[in-house]
C-alpha cells in the first residue's frame, strides 16, 4: 500500500480532480513501466513471520540495506517504515510483507535487472540475520494472529474499519500479497481502451498466475485465494466496475466514481487523521467533520485515490492489480504480460475484441472462476485456457513489435520474459497447481517444506 501522497495545492475547482488524472497523460516514447512486487519475510528459526523489531526483523533488514546498499529512511512517527533510493522505494504492507514498487524504466530487461539487484540485496541481508523471504498470493499457515503489526497510522485505522464494510479485509491487508505492472496512457481516449482492456482481462491474469491455494494451514478450495478475498473486502471500492464500459467513460467519470468512495483518513503533519466512512464530496465544500472548514489538497486528492482498490484502477498511470505473488520468473512476466498487451497499438485493439462483447455478470464471472479454478475456469463457452492463450500470443506479438533489446543489443526483444507463462499454457499447470501436487504428495500435507522449496 502506499506512502503518502505529494498531489499539489488546495483544490479550488472541481475540475482540478479530473485535471489531476489528466496530467499523466505522456507521449508513448515517454511511457515507462513501474513494476511492484510484495512478499512474505519469515523467520528461519520456527518459521514465524518476520516481526519489525529485534535481531531477525523488517528493522534488521531496513539498516543492512541501508548501510550496505545505500537505501535512505523514510519515516513515520520515529519509525523507520521504508527505504528510497533512485526512484524506487521499500515500503511495507500491514503485515510486515515486504514490497519493492520499482523506479518507472524503459524496458522489461531493465524491470528484470532491477527485481534481481532487489532481491538478491534482500537474500543477502536476510541470511545474515537468519531471515527468508517467499513469494506467494497468501500466507500458507499463520493466522491473522500471528502476524506482526506494522507501525503505520494508515493501518490502523484500516484495520478498525475492515469489520464494518466486509468480511476478508483483514486477510487481505495482513496474509495478502501481490505482483503488479503500472503503465501510462496517452490521453483520455487511450485511458478508456486500456482501462477496459485491463479490467475485462484481469481474470486471466488472476488465473495465469494463481499461486494461493493454502490459508489457515491446509487447502482452500480456490487456486488463488488472494482474489477470494478481494471479493468480500468492502464492495464500496473493489471490483471490476460496469462504468468503465459504459458510454461516456473518461476522467470525469472516474472522479464521479471515487468521490463517491468513502474516506480513510487525511494526512496532515505526519499523522493519519481518522475520516472513516467520510465523504470526499462534503471535504470540498469543507464539511468533512474530522476537519471541519478545511479544504482539501490536491495531495489529499491522491492520497484517497491510493484507497481505492478495483482490478486495475487509474491515477496519474494504471496499475494492474489482478495477480497473486510469485516466485522470480513471474515477477518478470508479469509486466511483460501487460506491456506487451499495451504499449502496441494492434495488440491492445485485438485484445480488446477479445473482451468486448462480455456483459458485465461475464467478466464478474470470470473473475470469480479464475480465482476457483486458475486455467481450468470455464464461463458458458468461454474457456480460461483458451483466451490464456490467445492473450499471451497477443502480448508476445506485441513484445516482438516493440523489439526493445537487451544485453547490450543481443537479445532482440523481451518475448522471452513470457516463458513461464508459455510453460504454464503448455504443461496445464500454474503456480497453484504445482503446489496443490507438492502437499498432496512429496509433502504429505506437511505445509513447513514450502519455505524451504520455494524462499527466494
Amino acid at each position: 500500500m502506499s506512502i503518502p501522497q505529494s498531489g499539489g495545492g488546495p483544490i479550488e475547482r472541481p475540475e482540478q480532480l479530473a485535471e489531476f488524472l489528466a496530467s499523466g497523460c505522456k507521449p508513448k516514447d515517454a511511457w515507462a513501466i513501474g513494476t511492484e512486487h510484495e512478499k512474505f519475510g519469515f523467520v528461519k528459526d520456527g518459521l514465524t513471520p518476520l516481526p519489525y523489531a529485534g535481531p531477525c526483523s523488517i528493522s534488521a533488514m531496513f539498516d543492512g540495506l541501508m548501510r550496505d546498499y545505500g537505501w535512505t529512511p523514510v519515516r513515520e512517527g520515529g519509525n523507520i517504515i521504508g527505504l528510497e533510493r533512485a526512484g524506487a522505494n521499500i515500503s511495507l504492507e500491514p503485515g510486515g510483507q515486504f514490497e519493492l514498487s520499482g523506479a518507472p524504466l524503459q524496458t522489461i530487461h531493465q524491470t528484470c535487472d532491477e527485481v534481481n539487484e532487489h532481491l538478491r540485496e534482500v537474500k543477502s541481508i536476510a541470511d545474515r540475520i537468519g531471515a527468508g523471504f517467499i513469494g506467494l498470493g497468501a500466507a500458507p499457515q499463520w493466522s491473522h494472529e500471528d502476524m506482526p503489526v506494522m507501525p503505520k497510522g494508515r493501518y490502523r485505522l484500516m484495520t478498525d474499519y475492515m469489520d464494518r464494510v466486509g468480511t476478508h479485509g483483514k486477510q487481505m491487508m495482513y496474509r495478502t500479497c501481490t505482483v503488479q505492472v503500472n503503465l501510462d496512457f496517452a490521453s483520455e481516449a487511450d485511458m478508456v481502451q486500456k482501462f477496459r482492456v485491463a479490467l475485462a482481462l484481469q481474470p486471466v491474469a488472476t488465473a495465469l498466475f494463481a499461486n494461493s491455494p493454502f490459508f489457515d494451514g491446509g487447502l482452500n478450495g480456490h487456486k488463488s485465494w488472494r482474489s477470494r478475498i478481494w471479493r468480500d473486502l468492502d464492495a464500496s471500492r473493489t471490483g471490476m466496475l460496469p462504468f468503465v464500459f459504459e458510454d461516456g467513460m473518461g476522467f470525469e467519470r472516474y472522479v464521479d466514481y471515487a468521490l463517491d468512495v468513502p474516506m480513510y483518513f487525511v494526512y496532515r503533519d505526519g499523522e493519519y487523521i481518522d475520516a472513516l466512512g467520510q465523504s470526499f464530496r462534503d471535504f470540498l465544500k469543507g464539511q468533512l467533520p474530522a476537519l471541519p472548514g478545511q479544504v482539501p489538497t490536491l495531495s489529499d486528492w491522491a492520497d484517497h485515490l491510493t484507497t481505492i482498490f478495483p482490478e486495475a484502477r487509474i491515477k496519474k498511470y494504471m496499475e494492474m492489480r489482478g495477480a497473486d505473488g510469485g516466485p522470480w520468473r513471474r515477477l518478470c512476466a508479469l509486466p511483460a504480460l501487460w506491456v506487451g498487451i499495451m504499449y502496441d497499438q494492434v495488440a491492445l485493439d485485438a485484445a480488446w475484441d477479445l473482451a468486448k462483447s462480455w456483459d458485465a455478470p461475464t467478466r464478474e464471472a470470470l473473475r470469480v472462476a479464475a480465482s476457483v479454478d486458475g486455467l481450468d475456469a470455464q464461463v458458458g463457452d468461454i474457456r480460461m485456457m483458451d483466451l490464456a492463450r490467445e492473450l499471451v500470443a497477443i502480448s508476445k506479438s506485441g513484445l516482438r513489435a516493440r523489439a526493445a533489446q537487451g544485453a547490450g543489443g543481443m537479445v532482440p526483444d523481451e518475448t522471452h520474459f513470457l516463458s513461464a507463462l508459455e510453460d504454464s499454457l503448455q504443461s496445464g499447470q500454474t503456480p497453484a497447481d504445482e503446489l496443490i501436487v507438492k502437499f498432496n504428495g512429496d509433502w504429505g500435507g506437511d505445509l513447513s517444506q514450502i519455505y524451504s522449496e520455494y524462499a527466494y
